[in-house]
């Protein structure tokens, strides 16, 4: 059913007078004014700083042709198929000319490399990028390569190439160094025209050989300029929101297919060319979108996920493999007996986040140009895992780490559902032994999250603390892509939001999932933000959470409606907390009918209140509205200034809306 859950003879007036879904045009029904009363000066919960937080996986091309702003695919040739990405063009074939070397006894990271060998005419190796390569006029290109030249005598003509392949950037450059030691060198290029589906290529000329790695080439404008670094463009949709935290790697990815494609994050830290690429296990996961050409090159690693969190003032939350794989997959586990390299992965990460540069995995971090440490509070063990060989394991893990970290906190999962025989045994036993976090997660439909926005209200007040790890309201399978961050979920999630801040003391943290989605390049749908090669948008739920994330103040506070919390009554859900920082009082409430609701708020405290506040507002009157490249904001924030009469201020909330309203405290 859609968002106004109402009684079944209203619901046929409804279906008589239906304009969108389930709503109806005669707004007659909620005229009569709702008393909203918000006792200002008792807290009943605390609000956690890091409450609302982001989740970042490697899915969608997320990574890799996303937020890692490389643009060559396959820049190590370390793909099953070693050439994917590339293509080589020439006049005249010659046997042997181009090679794929293979040294992996000599390096087991980054075993392959291209050979070139003495050219007698001029050939073309040209890369496609990820779904092309974007590039933007005015803007400088860095290229790199590692390379070794036993035979001198190659020049290197560098391009970038419009779709139309019309040249758009263009430089030469003549390796240096000789011999049978690999060097680097580097060149740039600045682009002359603007275009999202580009492509590099490399002009052999002269006669010679050579040894290619490592072609890499990278946009000038990375995050903090830094030097193959992130996009700048999707990395500030995060700073935007002030994610209290960042969850990473993922997601399933942490689990592999198997142990063999498991995350491994000591793999992923120290120089790139010694990072070591693993098959991305979205790869392989749907066979109505195959992948068949996503990898993880490690770009974005371990160190830069605690970078990006400290650059956006956000907690890290690391998850790590508990030696077992994708239960949906394989269901491979590592014997008990056999789980101490897993524990002792964890107890090194946090030794690497935290530790003295005296300490071996300190130094290391100090080593990689960070001698401060990042702080770390707490570590995932496991990704939606299950079943009694779960618990077994997360013992092990338990206490071994607080044996030697007991201030680390520990988020336990509670399974791939918020419900069921898998929940109930995972969600006892884990509260049975104390956890300090059980990772709740739910992909449901929009009525689901409507009737589950009191679901924490009669949760145990002193026990383990609920972190909801990963949610999203999902539309009718039918729809598809980014066509599922459609308005009617981004306003259920919002109502059920309304239940998780009125319950901070038992949901201490929570994200939303995925995160990013490349529209040519997706696995999974809905995500928050959607990206191509040059542009980013938030969808509809990006502007809901960012919304609750700068404003979820430092304490909660009763809103009742006839002395009950509004969960639902006539469409309407709600909650209220002050902020100690700014001094203000800040309410939300959802209308998920379709029909204006009139409100009249009464503060109940000796709080004086300013005047005047305002109001941020999301709303449509049709629930299938999306955002896209062209309308980022169909749905998106729009502010209103209010006036109060003493503690009295009289709303209208229009049909299928959001709003957050702020009111000032006199100090």
């Amino acid at each position: 059913m859609k968002l106004n859950l109402l009684n079944k003879r209203v619901l046929c007036l409804m279906l008589a007078y239906s304009t969108i879904g389930l709503g109806f045009s005669n707004q007659s029904f909620a005229q009569v004014a709702k008393t909203f009363i918000v006792k200002t000066d008792k807290s009943i919960a605390k609000v956690e700083s890091n409450m609302w937080g982001v989740f970042f996986e490697d899915i969608n091309f997320g990574a890799d042709g996303g937020i890692y702003a490389e643009l060559i695919k396959n820049r190590s040739f370390e793909f099953i198929k070693p050439l994917m990405g590339w293509s080589i063009h020439r006049n005249r074939q010659k046997e042997g000319e181009v090679l794929v070397v293979n040294r992996k006894e000599v390096n087991e990271a980054n075993p392959r490399y291209l050979q070139v060998q003495r050219q007698t005419d001029d050939f073309e190796l040209i890369n496609e990028g990820f779904k092309g390569i974007g590039v933007k006029k005015g803007l400088r290109y860095d290229f790199s390569m590692m390379y070794r030249q036993p035979i001198p005598g190659v020049k290197m003509v560098l391009l970038l190439k419009a779709a139309n392949n019309k040249v758009i950037a263009q430089t030469t450059l003549t390796p240096l160094q000789t011999g049978n030691n690999w060097q680097k060198q580097s060149a740039s290029i600045t682009a002359t025209e603007t275009d999202p589906k580009a492509k590099f290529s490399i002009i052999f000329q002269g006669k010679g050989n050579i040894d290619l790695d490592m072609i890499s080439l990278f946009p000038e404008d990375t995050w903090k300029n830094r030097p193959q670094g992130l996009r700048a463009d999707m990395v500030q949709m995060l700073a935007d929101m002030k994610p209290g935290f960042i969850r990473f790697p993922g997601g399933c990815i942490v689990e592999g297919t198997d142990l063999a494609n498991r995350y491994q994050w000591k793999n992923t830290i120290g120089p790139i060319e010694s990072r070591k690429m693993l098959m991305n296990r979205w790869n392989v996961e749907f066979a109505h979108r195959p992948a068949p050409d996503y990898y993880q090159s490690f770009g974005l690693g371990f160190f830069e996920y605690f970078q990006l969190a400290e650059d956006i003032g956000s907690d890290a939350l690391p998850i790590l493999n508990c030696g077992m794989a994708c239960q949906f997959n394989t269901g491979e586990v590592a014997a008990l007996d056999e789980l101490d390299p897993y524990v002792q992965d964890a107890l090194d990460l946090i030794e690497f986040a935290n530790g003295d540069i005296n300490t071996k995995w300190g130094k290391k971090r100090a080593e990689l140009g960070h001698p401060k440490p990042f702080n770390l509070k707490m570590l995932g063990i496991g990704n939606e895992n299950w079943g009694p060989q779960y618990l077994e394991r997360l013992a092990i893990f338990t206490k071994a780490i607080k044996a030697k970290y007991p201030e680390i906190k520990l988020i336990n999962s509670s399974g791939t559902g918020p419900e069921g025989d898998r929940f109930e045994l995972l969600n006892t036993a884990l509260r049975t032994a104390n956890a300090d976090f059980i990772d709740e997660h739910y992909y449901k439909p929009a009525d689901w999250f409507l009737k589950n926005a009191g679901r924490y209200d009669s949760y145990p007040r002193n026990e383990s603390k609920v972190f909801v790890g990963e949610y999203a309201v999902h539309a009718d399978s039918k729809i598809i892509g980014s066509n599922r961050n459609n308005w009617e979920s981004a306003l259920a999630a919002a109502a059920l939001m309304t239940g998780l801040e009125r319950n901070a003391d038992i949901v201490q943290m929570a994200s939303y999932a995925p995160l990013f989605a490349h529209v040519d390049a997706w696995q999974w749908a809905p995500d928050m933000i959607w990206v191509d090669n040059l542009k980013v948008y938030g969808t509809p739920d990006y502007y809901v959470q960012k919304l609750f994330s700068t404003n979820k103040g430092t304490d909660v506070v009763s809103i009742t409606n006839d002395a009950k919390n509004i969960i639902g009554q006539d469409g309407l859900y709600a909650s209220a907390v002050t902020d100690k920082t700014t001094n203000e009082l800040i309410i939300k409430i959802a209308n998920t009918a379709n029909q204006t609701q009139t409100i009249d708020l009464a503060l109940d405290g000796k709080k004086k209140i300013k005047s005047k506040g305002f109001i941020d507002e999301l709303e449509n009157s049709n629930l299938n509205q999306l955002n896209s490249f062209d309308a980022p904001q169909a749905v998106g924030p729009k502010r209103i200034d209010i006036s109060l009469k003493g503690k009295k201020l009289n709303l209208v909330l229009k049909p299928y809306s959001f709003n957050v309203i702020r009111i000032p405290f006199n100090s």
